[in-house]
């Protein structure tokens, strides 16, 4: 008899552990501060509708300012689609001109549409960086251009044989081409957007795509290249958005607004949780600095589908530059804005204010570097941000203070804080600027 006790002993005393035990849910605000905040689900997804409706309105409503509709129209330049006999006479023709310059004594030389900074101008009306109509020449009896007039001419060539073939090729393809004149990527990379600039239309009108980066999922479904795509059930990974435009089409979702993230990390927590489904949305992320493919698809996305987007990003100046080049475009590429910024994108975080509204332990934020701050200071003299009162407030609370924060601070209050708290949160109390 008492073995049997004894036998017995071990399964009660789990048995009372197992009791013991508390449930998770009965601390969620200790490990989930502000959580006990939160509404339920439709009121918020009542709010969510409310700005898609109000974003369709205003699409619907609003004249769309071209260049050309303002003062400055004439003394900047801006590319276009075009198709590949256009481009293929554009290039025919810049031969052309480089020929007569030779008969006229001149010289083999190209007339190349500067692209420094002292050249680019933002244009609060279209609340975009464009490129103004200076110019200089790069001739090949010059021992400072020599190699750019030789690569350019070659890229020419190359772009002729495309448009001649119809074919698409990457722009590593294009630099193994020719890897002893190009040397580094970077080099036969810029010269391409300084043709691209010289004949006056897009890099995609080129076939010259970059490889695929950024990744979509969520409540989309659309065309690529005639397969029709459910970016719902992609998995965790998402669909990658193709490098070349013209491929999508038929873009249809029952989404309330789009997600445009920063980080592959902060995207990938966010497909795993299925958020879309709890909040209908399109998850969209370059992993990083966007990508002309990534910037081309959210374009299409805001624009056909007529939703509003929403920028989850760093709370350092880095991510605020990226969120930037989303909305007002690069100076790199600033001859095509009109083709590559996504209008009216709101910052809903990671803020600097956000990092003591929403209390982040000292220990998970990190001090600026002497860059940083740098960095900081030169965004809060450029005029897109000047335009934004908030956004300055932002930044400057951000040199001030000297702290930042990755998205990944969250994850200090449990690795679902993101998607179980922080963003329906700031989604209910529609705390985006």
């Amino acid at each position: 008899m008492a073995d049997k006790k004894k036998r017995q002993t071990p399964t009660t005393v789990a048995d009372k552990k197992k009791r013991r035990r508390p449930d998770p849910s009965s601390d969620d605000d200790t490990h989930h501060p502000f959580k006990s905040l939160l509404k339920p689900d439709p009121l918020i997804l009542q709010t969510l509708d409310d700005l898609r409706s109000a974003t369709a309105s205003s699409s619907s409503s609003s004249k769309t300012i071209t260049l050309a509709d303002l003062a400055v129209g004439s003394t900047c330049r801006e590319v276009s689609d075009l198709d590949l006999p256009s481009v293929q006479s554009e290039i025919e023709l810049q031969m052309l001109k480089v020929i007569k310059s030779i008969l006229d004594g001149n010289g083999f030389a190209f007339e190349v549409p500067s692209r420094a900074a002292a050249n680019q101008l933002y244009v609060p009306e279209l609340d975009r960086i464009v490129l103004k109509d200076k110019t200089s020449l790069r001739p090949y009896a010059n021992v400072s251009t020599v190699r750019k007039a030789t690569i350019t001419a070659r890229l020419l060539q190359l772009i002729h044989q495309l448009c001649l073939k119809n074919i698409h090729v990457t722009k590593r393809d294009l630099f193994y081409t020719d890897v002893k004149l190009f040397q580094d990527q970077t080099q036969s990379d810029s010269v391409l957007d300084d043709v691209s600039c010289m004949l006056g239309c897009t890099r995609s009108s080129l076939n010259v795509i970059a490889s695929e980066k950024g990744v979509v999922v969520g409540r989309l479904i659309f065309s690529d290249n005639g397969d029709m795509i459910d970016c719902t059930k992609m998995g965790m990974g998402g669909k990658a958005i193709p490098p070349n435009i013209d491929r999508v089409g038929d873009m249809q979702s029952d989404a309330l607004f789009i997600l445009l993230v920063e980080k592959d990390a902060a995207y990938i927590r966010l497909a795993e949780d299925r958020f879309y489904n709890r909040f209908p949305c399109i998850i969209v992320t370059a992993k990083g600095q966007p990508d002309v493919a990534t910037r081309l698809f959210l374009r299409k996305m805001k624009l056909e589908l007529k939703l509003p987007v929403l920028a989850l990003v760093d709370s350092d100046p880095y991510g605020l530059k990226i969120l930037s080049v989303y909305g007002c475009g690069s100076k790199n590429m600033s001859y095509d804005s009109a083709n590559l910024t996504t209008p009216d994108i709101k910052w809903l975080g990671i803020r600097p204010s956000d990092l003591d509204k929403y209390k982040i332990p000292e220990q998970c934020r990190l001090t600026m570097t002497d860059q940083d701050i740098k960095t900081g200071k030169e965004m809060l003299e450029e005029d897109f941000v000047k335009k934004n009162p908030k956004w300055v407030e932002e930044l400057t609370l951000m040199v001030k203070t000297k702290q930042k924060a990755e998205i990944q601070a969250l994850s200090t209050f449990g690795f679902q804080y993101l998607s179980e708290t922080y963003l329906p949160l700031k989604l209910q109390e529609q705390d985006w600027i």
